[in-house]
């Protein structure tokens, strides 16, 4: 395995750091650059990303040139607060609304590439505790820097959230340290030089996301990385360090969850690229078990690994944007 990937297309946001430089840049190559926020029941932390990055990146530097909110259905107050503070809010059932409607991150992501007009998106999860402005620049230099690159994904330290002010310093990642990396390692080792890759956070240009289909829910991250490695290769892929990373926990059944959806992408992946004999057909339901009144009960979760196709190949996309097909 060529290790060099590691080393040159490894950055750290602080070289990134010069926001007038960035802004120079982008408007030297006449991109525009829209930032998603995909949400479900975000009210704690919404307000306090859409502030910042409002008034650093699109008032104090017009690095970012629309911000916009893409909501699953949140029960709590997350959509009324993102306008309330001028983002601009869309549910996905809204959105593409005569399409059959689907609930799920990565349904959020891909609706989020008809609603915006940028060349560039950025896609940064709303749960993050610690948000800074560098998670959305930190991602974009290097996309405005090298012309290489178009695709970039963040990692970072993961302490996680345990409770009121009450941090624990490590934490996180254990679904790649457990599935993916693991898998990686079997099929594709060149990718698990790939620090973290699961994060939420990542950015790249329309013209490489309007060609690779979105699974709707937790495999989006998986199928990104494993669809441009195998369209584009490896070097127009590049990592940043946002250096830390403060977000809420997630149980154990909930990971075994996600990493039911994750597992499925992927052997999806390896049946249609021919790396592997598998099962014909795969179940959709995760069989888990509670313990109750001394008794061992099965709590079955159905999760079907519904894709969306590319989105250059709905009508609608491609009368709005006119995109080149090839």
């Amino acid at each position: 395995m060529n290790n060099s990937w590691l080393k040159e297309n490894t950055f750290h946001y602080s070289e990134f750091g010069d926001l007038s430089r960035l802004v120079d840049e982008k408007q030297k190559k006449n991109l525009k650059i829209s930032l998603c926020l995909p949400t479900l029941n975000e009210e704690k932390t919404i307000a306090k990303e859409i502030i910042i990055m409002k008034s650093e990146l699109m008032s104090r530097f017009p690095l970012v040139d629309e911000l916009v909110v893409i909501d699953s259905g949140s029960s709590d107050n997350t959509v009324a607060i993102a306008r309330s503070f001028g983002a601009d809010v869309y549910t996905a059932n809204e959105i593409l609304p005569d399409l059959e409607q689907f609930k799920g991150k990565g349904e959020n992501l891909w609706k989020a590439l008809y609603i915006t007009t940028g060349d560039i998106i950025v896609y940064i999860d709303a749960d993050i505790k610690n948000i800074h402005h560098r998670f959305a620049f930190g991602l974009i230099g290097p996309l405005l820097r090298f012309d290489k690159i178009k695709y970039v994904k963040a990692f970072y330290d993961r302490p996680i959230s345990i409770g009121k002010n009450r941090i624990r310093p490590t934490g996180g990642g254990r679904v790649t340290e457990l599935v993916i990396r693991p898998l990686f390692s079997l099929f594709f080792p060149e990718l698990t030089q790939i620090l973290q890759p699961l994060s939420g956070e990542y950015a790249g240009f329309r013209e490489i996301f309007e060609k690779i289909p979105f699974p709707i829910g937790y495999g989006v991250e998986t199928s990104m990385i494993l669809d441009i490695y195998e369209k584009w290769g490896l070097e127009v892929i590049a990592q940043v360090d946002l250096d830390r990373r403060i977000h809420r926990n997630q149980d154990t059944k909930a990971l075994g969850r996600m990493s039911f959806a994750i597992l499925k992408t992927f052997i999806n992946r390896q049946k249609n690229l021919g790396l592997g004999e598998f099962k014909s057909t795969l179940y959709d339901e995760i069989i888990q078990y509670n313990l109750v009144e001394n008794e061992y009960q099965p709590d079955i979760f159905k999760i079907a690994g519904l894709e969306r196709p590319p989105i250059i190949e709905i009508p609608e996309y491609c009368q709005k944007f006119k995109p080149n097909v090839n």
